[in-house]
C-alpha cells in the first residue's frame, strides 16, 4: 500500500478544474504532478502562463446560497475546503450579489497555494496524446481548449467524434476613461454595496442605433471546419443575441430596471449598459454581456457609440474562441473514469460542464475519486439533491446522450422536492427549499464518510 500511495495523481491542465483537483488529492495525503502547458504552449484565449486564469468573465457568479443552484454550489464546495472558493473569497471585488475576483490576485492565490504545497509538483510542458501508460491514475483536466493531439488520441481511443461549441470573451475598459458625467456607480435593485456597476444609460434612438451597429459590424470569420460549430446558449456574443430581436438585448444583460440615473432622475432609460469590476485596484471594467465577434476595430467603433465611453480605452478587446467537450453520458463512468481506459479521468469544461464553478466542482470531485481510488477507499459521489451530486449525475448519466450539451448548475437538475404542505410552492419558497434540502443533505454526506 505505501508504494500504491507513493505513486503520483497526473493531473494534466493547471486551470481551474486541474488546480482544484490537485488542491484535493494532495490535501487527502497523495502526491500529485501537476502538468499546465503554458508559456510553452499557448493557448487561443490565454493571455498569462499563471494557473486558473480567468479568460472570460471574472465572475464566479451568484453567491447567494439560500436561493440559487450556484450559490449554493458555492457553499457546498466551501465546505469541502475548495481552494478556488478559498481563493475567490480572498480576492473579492464588488459586484452586489455575485462572487466576483480580481483576475491576477485570484490566479496568484491558486499558484501559490499549489505550488507551497508539500505533495504538489508543477511541471511546465504539453502532455501531446495520450498520458504514458505508467501513469496508472490521471486527470484530464486540460478545460474547452484541449490540445489537438489529445482531443484526437481521445477520440481514436472512444470512437466517439468529439463535440464543439463557440465561446466568447467581453472587452474590459479602463475605469478612468469612462465619463461619469454620463455614467454613474449602482447595482440593480442596490444589491451588495448598492454601487458596485457602472452604468451606461440609452434612450430609445441610442439603443435601436448601438443594434444596428451590432448587426452591420465586420465580425470574426470562421475557417471552413468550425462553420456549423454552435454557439453555447449562455455566453452569446452580443451581436447574436441582437439578431435574435431588436429588443432582446433590452430585456437581458441591457435590462434598464432596478437602476435609477442620478444626472436625469425623471427620465427612463431604453437601456443600460453596465461594467463589472474587474480588479481589485478598480481600474478595470468589464462589459457585462457583451462578449463578442466583432473585429477589434470596430468592437472599438462601435461600443464607443455608447453613453460615458465615448471615449473609452480598452484593456482587452473581445474574441471568439473554439471550445471542446466529451460526450460525457456515453464516455464516462459515475466516477468520472474514461470506460475505454478507466486509469483516465476527466475533469472540468471538457466534461461537458459549463462555467468556472461548474469547472471547478467537477475537478473537487474527481481529486478526491483518484485519491480515494489511491488510498484504497470507498467514496460515493453526493447525493443527487446536492448542487455537487445533481451536477456530476447529469454529465455522467442524467442527460440523453444524443442530445447532451453544456450545461450550468440549475435547479432543473436537481431530483424533484416533495411538498410536504400538499400544495404548490411559491417560486422563491421552491428554491429556498431545494437549497436548504441540498445543504443539509450533503452536510449528512459529510457526516458519513467523516464517520467512515
Amino acid at each position: 500500500m505505501t508504494d500504491r500511495i507513493d505513486r503520483p495523481i497526473h493531473i494534466v491542465g493547471g486551470g481551474l478544474a486541474g488546480s482544484e483537483a490537485a488542491w484535493q488529492a494532495a490535501e487527502a495525503g497523495v502526491p500529485v504532478v501537476l502538468h499546465e502547458m503554458r508559456p510553452q504552449v499557448a493557448t487561443e484565449a490565454h493571455k498569462t502562463d499563471g494557473l486558473a486564469e480567468l479568460v472570460c468573465s471574472n465572475s464566479l457568479r451568484s453567491d447567494d446560497w439560500e436561493s440559487n443552484a450556484v450559490g449554493t454550489l458555492h457553499a457546498e464546495m466551501r465546505r469541502l475546503d475548495s481552494l478556488i472558493l478559498r481563493a475567490a473569497d480572498a480576492h473579492k471585488v464588488p459586484a452586489g450579489g455575485a462572487l466576483a475576483v480580481d483576475r491576477d490576485g485570484f490566479s496568484g492565490a491558486v499558484q501559490q497555494a499549489l505550488e507551497t504545497h508539500p505533495l504538489v509538483t508543477l511541471e511546465r510542458g504539453e502532455v501531446a496524446g495520450l498520458p504514458p501508460a505508467d501513469w496508472d491514475s490521471v486527470i484530464v483536466a486540460t478545460g474547452p481548449l484541449t490540445s489537438d493531439a489529445l482531443a484526437a488520441a481521445v477520440r481514436e481511443l472512444t470512437g466517439e467524434e468529439s463535440l464543439a461549441f463557440f465561446d466568447a470573451i467581453a472587452p474590459i475598459v479602463y475605469r478612468e476613461t469612462i465619463d461619469f458625467d454620463r455614467a454613474w456607480f449602482q447595482s440593480r435593485y442596490d444589491k451588495g454595496t448598492g454601487k458596485d456597476y457602472v452604468n451606461c444609460p440609452l434612450d430609445r434612438d441610442q439603443y435601436h442605433a448601438l443594434v444596428d451597429a451590432l448587426l452591420a459590424g465586420d465580425k470574426t470569420g470562421f475557417k471552413d471546419w468550425e462553420r456549423d460549430t454552435p454557439y453555447f446558449e449562455g455566453c452569446l456574443p452580443v451581436e447574436v443575441m441582437a439578431e435574435r430581436g431588436r429588443e432582446t438585448l433590452a430585456h437581458g444583460p441591457m435590462k434598464p430596471v432596478g437602476l435609477t440615473n442620478p444626472h436625469a432622475p425623471d427620465v427612463k432609460p431604453h437601456a443600460i449598459v453596465q461594467l463589472r469590476q474587474d480588479n481589485a485596484l478598480g481600474t478595470l471594467y468589464n462589459m457585462v454581456g457583451f462578449q463578442t465577434k466583432l473585429t477589434h476595430g470596430e468592437q472599438k467603433r462601435v461600443f464607443r457609440t455608447i453613453p460615458g465611453l465615448e471615449k473609452a480605452e480598452f484593456a482587452r478587446l473581445g474574441g471568439l474562441h473554439r471550445n471542446t467537450f466529451l460526450n460525457s453520458p456515453r464516455l464516462l463512468d459515475g466516477q468520472l473514469r474514461l470506460k475505454a481506459m478507466p486509469r483516465l479521468r476527466f475533469a472540468g469544461q471538457v466534461t461537458g460542464c459549463e462555467g468556472y464553478v461548474e469547472s471547478a466542482a467537477i475537478g473537487l470531485l474527481a481529486g478526491r475519486f483518484a485519491a480515494a481510488e489511491r488510498l484504497g477507499q470507498a467514496m460515493t459521489p453526493p447525493p443527487a439533491t446536492t448542487a455537487l451530486g445533481a451536477l456530476i449525475g447529469h454529465i455522467t448519466g442524467g442527460a440523453e446522450a444524443e442530445t447532451f450539451q453544456p450545461m450550468n448548475v440549475n435547479f432543473g437538475l436537481f431530483p424533484p422536492l416533495e411538498d410536504v404542505r400538499g400544495g404548490r410552492r411559491g417560486k422563491q419558497d421552491r428554491k429556498r427549499a431545494y437549497c436548504a434540502r441540498a445543504l443539509a443533505d450533503l452536510d449528512a454526506w459529510l457526516g458519513t464518510r467523516a464517520a467512515a
